[in-house]
Formats: structure tokens, sequence, C-alpha cells
């Protein structure tokens, strides 16, 4: 399968959606892997170094950090 033919899977996060985990409540169970918090850093997008999933705020979100 080409590169070109695979979907990219994304979730869309609000402000209270945070902090960003994955796997995340909507995933199957048999798609588990161990709890991996996502930094979405500056540009508001993470990616899960397991499954791939890609976590970005959703356009106008709104967030606070520490």
């Amino acid at each position: 399968m080409s590169d070109n033919n695979q979907k990219m899977s994304y979730v869309e996060l609000d402000g209270k959606d945070l902090p960003a985990f994955c796997p995340n409540p909507t995933m199957p169970i048999w798609s588990s892997h161990p709890r991996v918090f996502i930094d979405l850093g500056n540009h508001g997008e993470g990616k899960c170094p397991y499954c791939g999933t890609v976590y970005r705020l959703k356009p106008g979100a709104v967030h606070t950090g520490h």
C-alpha cells in the first residue's frame, strides 16, 4: 500500500480535553498500548509514539499551562 492511500488518524481536542493522552477513551480495547501523555508543543499538535495518532487543538481552542 502506498503512503498516499493511507488515511491519517487524528483527534481534535478542545481546551477542556487537556491534558492529551493516548490511547483515548474512544479507542477500542484491543488496540490499547501503554498510556502516554501527548505534548502539543507550540503548534498545538502532537503525535503518539506508539500508534501514530495525531492530536491537535481545534481552531480557536483556549488552553492554559502551568
